[in-house]
């Protein structure tokens, strides 16, 4: 059972509509925004005036586009899992691979994150829904190992300030929120169910400064707050129905959202949201790879 909150204000934030907005990342750098159109392939940036989101730039990355992550240094770019593979996009535009392959045939990249350690986790999903999908971690020397096999539909993933715990998001079939010790090696250990998540699907999911899960809610129209442990913490209802990720940029609840597959979408539908909270965020943790443009001759395996 939910507990007594604070009336919140929803907003749209974004003046841009899109068909499936996803992973968005607070860059640490610059302040900035970064989030992605699955629909379109397109990795995008902005910055939050105002409590409105300004459009930087927009770049095709690939037909199957996950998630982003940004390097460590300013300037050094993004680093990008989509399709069945893990590229480098630079300030400029320019699309670099740096590991090929790692998804299996017939899987692409879905979500994923940094840890405190540099490394990029990512997992992915197929059409059909099958069991045969995985997550891995990708090393700052580009070197992918998988962490988790039998995954549906990887979705969100969330560390511990730590690193010593990892919160995770296979959507299907059980619709819930897992954890996970993780060694410094990064070996998954002790896996639990944090708490089932009834009346729709679990999606992107973000941690904030007292170790609370933030969920996007897919078909529910909501975002919830659950403690460690499982407990409902707080409801956000939205004028959206299909939010699918969120971010804390300080104390900005952003929440991206999808107009993909609704006969009759609404304003909200497709776009930004923000609604402003009590406890804040902190910036995306970084990968620690060198951007090709800096070390050309790193090798990545």
């Amino acid at each position: 059972m939910s507990r007594t909150t604070p009336s919140r204000t929803v907003e749209i934030i974004s003046g841009e509509r899109y068909v499936q907005a996803e992973s968005p990342r607070w860059d640490g750098r610059d302040g900035g925004l970064a989030w992605i159109d699955m629909a379109t392939g397109s990795l995008h940036r902005g910055l939050l005036v105002e409590g409105t989101v300004v459009p930087v730039s927009a770049v095709k990355v690939g037909a199957q586009i996950g998630a982003p992550i940004p390097l460590a240094e300013p300037g050094a770019g993004w680093a990008v899992a989509v399709d069945r593979d893990f590229v480098h996009v630079g300030d400029d535009g320019t699309v670099t691979p740096i590991a090929t392959g790692i998804a299996a045939a017939g899987s692409y990249m879905n979500d994923g994150g940094g840890d405190p350690f540099g490394r990029f986790w990512v997992g992915s999903q197929s059409m059909p829904r099958a069991p045969h999908c995985a997550l891995w971690s990708i090393d700052p020397e580009g070197a992918a190992t998988e962490r988790l096999g039998g995954v549906t539909v990887s979705n969100g993933l969330a560390f511990s300030p730590t690193g010593e715990t990892l919160y995770y998001i296979d959507t299907l079939p059980h619709r819930s929120i897992e954890a996970f010790d993780v060694a410094p090696d990064g070996q998954l250990k002790n896996r639990r169910t944090v708490c089932e998540v009834e009346g729709g699907n679990p999606d992107g999911m973000t941690i904030d400064l007292e170790g609370m899960l933030w969920v996007a809610v897919w078909d529910a129209g909501e975002v919830r707050r659950y403690s460690p442990s499982g407990a409902l913490l707080e409801t956000i209802e939205l004028p959206a129905t299909r939010p699918t990720a969120v971010a804390l940029v300080d104390r900005l609840l952003v929440i991206t959202t999808a107009s993909v597959g609704l006969s009759h979408p609404t304003d909200a539908d497709g776009a930004l949201l923000g609604v402003d909270v009590e406890v804040g965020g902190a910036p995306a943790f970084p990968w620690r790879g060198k951007s090709p443009s800096v070390s050309d001759d790193i090798r990545f395996r």
